[in-house]
């Protein structure tokens, strides 16, 4: 269930990743209401992660979820802000991919 938790919260955190693009790209009160997504979304991932660490490898969880929001953030940017997509770029995110697994697997 911790892990599960722990997935959750780093899948909030491409919702923050998300909202910080919108919040770039847009003006006047719509870009308040991003910015104030942007913070609810932090808040509630570190609250996840901060209650599921009591129970969870720090090492392996911080990879584990930073590697969630280093994957997330380039594919988000992919299909939802148009940036370019290469055979080296999904290449590497294959391979962050296998390591995120390799680990929670390595961890157990």
């Amino acid at each position: 269930m911790n892990w599960f938790l722990f997935v959750l919260s780093g899948c909030i955190e491409l919702v923050f990743t998300f909202c910080l693009g919108k919040v770039s790209k847009t003006l006047g009160y719509e870009r308040g209401l991003w910015a104030l997504a942007t913070a609810s979304a932090i808040a509630i991932s570190l609250m996840i992660v901060t209650k599921v660490l009591k129970t969870l490898p720090i090492g392996t969880a911080y990879a584990v979820w930073t590697g969630i929001g280093a994957v997330g953030t380039v594919l988000i940017g992919i299909v939802f802000f148009k940036e370019p997509v290469s055979f080296w770029r999904l290449f590497f995110i294959a391979t962050l991919i296998i390591s995120i697994i390799g680990l929670k697997f390595a961890s157990a």
